[in-house]
């Protein structure tokens, strides 16, 4: 007989009292594993009655209670509970307003917890009191591996705080900083992470203000680290100038196999520099230009360096000023292409004769599959009897 294992009561109106009979039932069950209350206006009381279930329950590991509104009291619920739990390796409180006080809670708790794994705080109005007290946690954790403190309040000041924590942490692998307020100061902290750090892969500084100047910090640190190999600088004002560092590093890094420089301008100038650092890079994997101002001019200097290029890549060139010719560009690249394994270039303006140029060059193209999301006005059935056999996506 099977038993259940997974409960999703995301979107309920569970409330306090549905979450104290949920509790009552997770004292004595033993096969649940996964319980997601999402958006059920829980508050602090249905907090409580969980983490008191917590105590003695031996078999959850993954409850998600993001968007419950249950504030710095309930995090003090669930950070006590988590003193005695050993089974809970997965917590998901986003947006639930716990604040620095929350926070210092939960960091209390981690400083001796051996179970928790992913700690997921994405919105909740954490600044840099908050995230101090967290970097001082991870100075010792040894087992949490992921932290997400995206969409908080975080400056210069609480990056370097996480930045001292992971000189000598030696577990965490994904940092979420995304949509915080980090300047180039706080990238330059977090650089130098990168210099000495064993573990940590993953990165996440999207929608924040490092500039051209931050990210030659992280450029510098690129050089020679070993470990990271995903990084998302998009949204930061870096400019051309700032891209040109990159490349610079992408030259003789052979780690980072994912790169996102979504929306920072970088134009044809930057994407030339990335081109040029193409024609050496053999780990990247997947480059993210969307929203970049580039034009057919940037698409050629990219398709050039695909030629050489030995690695399978993803290239995303959604929502730049990419007609026609630069459609042709591509299509010449993919006609005997064997590395570019998918192109975005949805909210471009190739046409009707942009369109053409890729069907006919997808003819050709047998080694892989292409998933193409362009927007143009081109007959769909036209477009895919002209590529039949490739499989091919229009949106």
């Amino acid at each position: 007989m099977q038993t259940l294992t997974i409960l999703n009561l995301i979107y309920n109106q569970i409330g306090h009292a549905g979450a104290q009979h949920l509790a009552d039932g997770l004292r004595t069950n033993m096969t649940l594993t996964t319980l997601d209350l999402a958006r059920n206006h829980i508050k602090h009381v249905g907090a409580r009655h969980l983490a008191d279930a917590l105590r003695t329950n031996t078999t959850l590991s993954t409850l998600n209670l993001c968007h419950n509104e249950i504030g710095a009291v309930g995090a003090q619920h669930l950070a006590n509970a988590l003193r005695n739990n050993k089974t809970l390796n997965t917590l998901n409180i986003e947006s639930n307003q716990i604040g620095d006080v929350g926070a210092q809670h939960l960091a209390d708790t981690l400083r001796n917890n051996k179970t928790l794994i992913t700690l997921n705080l994405w919105s909740n109005q954490i600044g840099d009191v908050g995230a101090q007290h967290l970097a001082d946690a991870l100075r010792n954790n040894t087992t949490l591996t992921s932290v997400d403190l995206g969409s908080n309040q975080i400056r210069d000041v609480g990056a370097q705080h996480l930045a001292d924590a992971l000189q000598n942490n030696t577990a965490l692998t994904t940092l979420n900083l995304r949509s915080n307020h980090i300047g180039h100061v706080g990238a330059q902290d977090l650089a130098n992470v990168l210099r000495n750090n064993k573990t940590l892969s993953t990165l996440n500084l999207y929608h924040n203000e490092i500039g051209a100047v931050g990210a030659q910090h992280l450029a510098n640190a690129l050089r020679n680290n070993k470990i990271l190999t995903t990084l998302d600088v998009g949204d930061n004002k870096i400019g051309y100038a700032g891209v040109q560092h990159l490349a610079d590093a992408l030259r003789n890094n052979t780690s980072l196999t994912r790169l996102d420089l979504a929306s920072n301008q970088i134009r044809d100038i930057g994407a030339q520099h990335l081109a040029d650092a193409l024609q050496n890079n053999t780990t990247l994997s997947t480059l993210n230009l969307d929203h970049d101002e580039i034009t057919d001019v940037g698409v050629q200097h990219l398709a050039n360096a695909l030629r050489n290029n030995k690695t399978p890549i993803t290239l995303s060139l959604a929502w730049n000023k990419i007609g026609a010719v630069g459609a042709q560009y591509l299509a010449d690249e993919l006609r005997d292409n064997k590395t570019l394994t998918t192109l975005h270039l949805s909210g471009n303006r190739i046409g009707d004769v942009g369109a053409q140029h890729l069907a006919d060059a997808l003819q050709n193209n047998t080694v892989i599959t292409i998933v193409f999301l362009i927007y143009f006005i081109y007959p769909f059935a036209l477009f895919l009897a002209d590529t039949y056999h490739i499989r091919s996506r229009v949106q």
